[in-house]
């Protein structure tokens, strides 16, 4: 078959940055706007855009296909310009029996009307079981990616207090990742207090933390294009409440349960003896009771993690054996909107031949730790 893959564009808004297609990054490594792939069985094309001098004068330079020393900057052996892939893609229809685009790209379907007796496949999955295993390349990123993300934690346990709002802890957590190597964030930062802290995926960091607060952090930077997520819950104040210390116990004790049980041939979800999520599930539901006496197990409203990689949540079934070289999060919580109360506690695990290692292991997760750091 043929592959055909097009990069993200230029964004149309200041709001925007550029953000390259992740699959498409994955393949060619390539990061500027408006280029686009064709892979065969025996060739590897990248295509790229005319060079306009007014976009150029708004977002910088870009490589034209006919520059001398394109092919060494893209590490692709032929570049050619944008305009000749049509007649590449047709050309190369001649000899093939299928087209490989991604489901959502119209730019692809449009090409594939060219070869309308050629099958068309969907190439998100095959892709996809590529990305699944990391190469020990891209490991070396999640870590630096992990090791600015716990810098940025410890820097916000440091200056946590009550009085300050939400976005002054996510400023501090931002330009810590930042100055240590990070682009940007791998996703928008949550700093979740008090009542926010039961709200998923809390984003606005709007509100002014209060004495008593629990504030849940859920914040990781991105390195070289490669992500990491980690969460921690501390008490504003520095010191848990003893409903707070309970709830954290049981929500700790259910991620180590399940991060003890990570290996090979286990899977995220499902109810059979190898989901880890059923781990964390039975052991929060076994542990404690809201305040009618029922257990917590319904708190406990999300799955138990995810995979890890170009994307924070990257592609990957859930249900699908773990495999060493694989990167996910472990990540349960329980949260009590009736008492403002939510707790969650997330570490980025790489599956090992023999278990997991946490790569995020040091950021500390006891509560007698964080209550020694917070606000220190």
């Amino acid at each position: 078959g043929v592959l055909v893959l097009m990069g993200a564009a230029d964004p149309s808004d200041l709001h925007d940055t550029f953000y390259q297609e992740p699959n498409f990054a994955y393949l060619t490594g390539w990061h500027e706007p408006g280029a686009a792939l064709l892979l065969t069985p025996k060739d590897e094309v990248l295509f790229l855009p005319p060079r306009v001098a007014n976009r150029e004068t708004y977002n910088g330079r870009t490589t034209g296909a006919d520059e001398k020393y394109a092919p060494e900057k893209t590490g692709f052996d032929r570049v050619l310009p944008r305009g000749e892939l049509e007649a590449q893609f047709v050309r190369a229809m001649e000899s093939a029996e299928a087209i490989y685009a991604l489901g959502g790209d119209s730019q692809a379907r449009d090409l594939a009307r060219l070869a309308p007796l050629h099958e068309r496949r969907d190439a998100a999955d095959p892709i996809a079981r590529f990305r699944l295993r990391k190469s020990a390349a891209e490991i070396a990123l999640i870590r630096k990616a992990t090791e600015a993300t716990v810098a940025a934690h410890r820097a916000a346990w440091r200056r946590m207090k009550p009085g300050l709002f939400e976005y002054q802890i996510a400023a501090t957590m931002l330009g810590t990742y930042l100055e240590l190597g990070c682009e940007r964030s791998a996703y928008t930062p949550i700093v979740a207090s008090g009542p926010n802290s039961v709200v998923l995926h809390y984003s606005a960091n709007q509100r002014r933390i209060e004495s008593g607060d629990l504030v849940l952090m859920d914040v990781g930077g991105e390195y070289a294009g490669y992500a990491t997520d980690v969460t921690r819950t501390v008490p504003a104040g520095g010191k848990f409440t003893p409903r707070q210390r309970e709830i954290y116990d049981i929500v700790l004790a259910a991620q180590k349960a399940a991060i003890a049980a990570v290996k090979p041939g286990m899977t995220l979800l499902g109810d059979s003896s190898t989901s880890l999520r059923k781990i964390a599930m039975d052991y929060i539901d076994t542990h404690g009771k809201d305040l009618h006496g029922a257990p917590l197990g319904k708190y406990f409203v999300h799955g138990l993690g995810h995979f890890v990689g170009l994307e924070v949540h990257d592609p990957g079934s859930f249900d699908a054996r773990l495999e060493p070289g694989m990167v996910i999060t472990i990540e349960p919580g329980i949260y009590l909107a009736e008492e403002n109360l939510g707790v969650r506690i997330e570490d980025t695990l790489l599956v090992t031949a023999a278990g997991a290692e946490v790569l995020s292991s040091a950021l500390p997760k006891e509560a007698e730790e964080i209550e020694k750091l917070v606000g220190k």
